[in-house]
C-alpha cells in the first residue's frame, strides 16, 4: 500500500482535499455544524484519516509526535491568544446544551483533518520538490478554501475577512511544522477557533479589528520562529 501511495500521492491529496471539501459542505447544508450527524460523519472521517496514517507508518511524519523544546517557541503562548479570537467581540451564550456538545465535537474533528490535509499530507507532497512553495500553496489553499463557506450561506465580507486570516494562520501554522516536526500545537490551536466559534458574538466591525490584530499575532510569530528557531533534527 505505501507504494502504491507513493506512486499516486499528488491525485490522492488533490481527491482527500475534494472529498474532506464536499463532506463538509454537505454536513453544512443538511446539518448544519451544531448536529449530531456533522460530529459523527466528521469524527468517522478522522478515524479513517488516523488509520491511513497508521496503515502508511507515517504518522510523525504527518506530525502526530510531540514537540521536543517548548522554550524555544516561547512555549506557544501565542498561540493561547490566537485560540482565543472568537471570544475576543464578546460570548454568546444563547444555545443549548447539545449545540454546543455536537458543534464542540465538529469542530474539533475539523480542526484535526484541517491541519492533516494541508499541514500534513499536501504540505509534505509538496516540501519534497520545494519547500518555500509548499509552504505558500498550503497557507493560501487553506485560507481559500474558506470560500466555499459562500456557497454554503455565509455574508460576503466575514468570509473574505476568514479567508484573509486563514492564510496567515496557515502559513504560521505551517512554519510550526516544519520547524518542529509536529502538527499537535496546530491541531490544539486550530481545534480551539472552531470550537469556541459557536460563542462568537457578530459584529463586523469588531470582526475587522479582530481579524488585523489576529493576523498581525500569526505574521509576528512566524517571523519570529523562521528566523530563530533552526529545523529539528528528529527523524521523519
Amino acid at each position: 500500500m505505501e507504494k502504491v501511495f507513493e506512486k499516486h500521492e499528488t491525485l490522492f491529496c488533490i481527491a482527500l482535499i475534494i472529498l474532506y471539501v464536499w463532506v463538509n459542505s454537505y454536513c453544512i447544508q443538511n446539518f448544519g455544524l451544531a448536529d449530531y450527524r456533522s460530529a459523527i460523519i466528521n469524527t468517522i472521517f478522522s478515524i479513517a484519516l488516523i488509520v491511513l496514517m497508521i496503515m502508511l507508518k507515517r504518522t510523525a511524519y504527518y506530525g502526530i509526535t510531540g514537540v521536543t523544546d517548548l522554550k524555544r517557541y516561547l512555549y506557544f503562548i501565542p498561540l493561547v491568544l490566537i485560540a482565543s479570537v472568537n471570544l475576543w467581540n464578546g460570548i454568546n451564550l444563547d444555545h443549548s446544551k447539545s449545540e454546543i456538545l455536537f458543534h464542540i465535537l465538529t469542530m474539533v474533528n475539523v480542526g484535526f483533518l484541517e491541519e492533516i490535509i494541508f499541514r500534513g499530507f499536501l504540505f509534505r507532497m509538496m516540501a519534497k520538490d520545494n519547500v518555500k512553495r509548499a509552504m505558500v500553496v498550503s497557507a493560501v489553499t487553506f485560507g481559500i478554501g474558506h470560500i466555499v463557506n459562500l456557497f454554503n450561506g455565509a455574508d460576503l465580507i466575514p468570509t473574505l475577512i476568514q479567508i484573509c486570516y486563514a492564510i496567515s494562520l496557515g502559513y504560521l501554522f505551517v512554519i510550526i511544522f516544519y520547524k518542529s516536526k509536529s502538527l499537535i500545537p496546530c491541531i490544539i490551536t486550530h481545534a480551539c477557533v472552531n470550537s469556541l466559534s459557536i460563542f462568537h458574538v457578530e459584529n463586523t466591525t469588531s470582526l475587522c479589528a479582530s481579524s488585523v490584530v489576529l493576523i498581525l499575532i500569526a505574521s509576528s510569530y512566524a517571523i519570529y520562529i523562521n528566523k530563530n528557531v533552526t529545523e529539528s533534527l528528529r527523524a521523519d
